[in-house]
């Protein structure tokens, strides 16, 4: 009789070797999971804010917009938080920064002022009067 020692059996070893595998073969698929949920969903959702924050940005006086509500509109003025945006001649309505859709077009930049020419007159077209 042997006491403290207990030898243990091909069986028992299966058994623990078994356990070990249903432990793996359970995680596994939630690992996966966890990785095509990422890819598919969160990343994607970080690309399209990152967008999002970069068009507010860009919002200038002049830009023509979109909301989230289908108006278009000319950008009159930016505040801290939100946009005057001019619906139609003489109506404004303030809406918030984060409700901007898209961005249809940028406003026009005022072209450099050319130096005036002076319209050449030669004498050719006088003597042919």
């Amino acid at each position: 009789m042997a006491f403290g020692t207990r030898t243990v059996s091909e069986k028992e070893m299966v058994n623990l070797q078994s356990g070990q595998g249903n432990l793996m073969g359970m995680l596994f698929p939630l690992v996966i999971f966890v990785v095509i949920f990422y890819f598919f969903i969160i990343r994607p959702q970080k690309k399209r804010q990152k967008q999002h924050d970069e068009l507010i940005s860009s919002l200038g006086r002049g830009d023509q917009v979109v909301t989230a509500g289908g108006f278009w509109g000319i950008v009159r003025e930016v505040k801290d938080d939100s946009l005057i945006v001019e619906i139609a001649e003489g109506v404004k309505a303030r809406v918030m920064k984060s409700s901007i859709a898209n961005k249809r077009a940028q406003a026009p930049e005022e072209p450099a002022k050319a130096p005036e020419e002076v319209p050449e007159t030669s004498e050719e077209t006088s003597e042919e009067k």
